[in-house]
């Protein structure tokens, strides 16, 4: 999977964890994309088996979908939680940077970070 479709499986999730339902609209508002651009990822990940697209436009993970995007979002989430409170990188920044980290990381490095994390609570 490449960085754009792990970026739209986590957004699924942050707004399905908001408001429930999910439409192609609401991706494109949150990520201010073209709805055009949106739908053609949706058939992308509904084709590759991560999400499914109901008769009325909403959006459902799969459970291969739904296990991409919360590991996803727990990298991006313990990686901004590191950046901020060990290195002392501003929140803003850290929001940033754990959005390209998340993607790239090893599985071993982020193990070692989360259990740094878990180890220094």
């Amino acid at each position: 999977m490449y960085e754009s479709g792990e970026n739209y499986l986590e957004t699924i999730l942050i707004l399905a964890n908001r408001s429930g339902n999910v439409r192609s609209i609401d991706i494109a508002r949150e990520l201010n994309f073209s709805k055009p651009s949106v739908s053609r990822a949706m058939g992308v990940l509904r084709e590759d088996g991560y999400i499914t697209i109901n008769e009325d436009g909403y959006i459902k993970f799969t459970e291969k979908g739904r296990a991409v995007a919360t590991g996803i979002y727990e990298r991006h989430n313990i990686l901004t939680e590191f950046l901020e409170k060990v290195a002392g990188v501003s929140p803003e920044t850290a929001e940033e940077d754990a959005c390209r980290i998340e993607h790239y990381i090893s599985e071993e490095t982020f193990e070692g970070i989360k259990k740094y994390m878990k180890d220094n609570q």
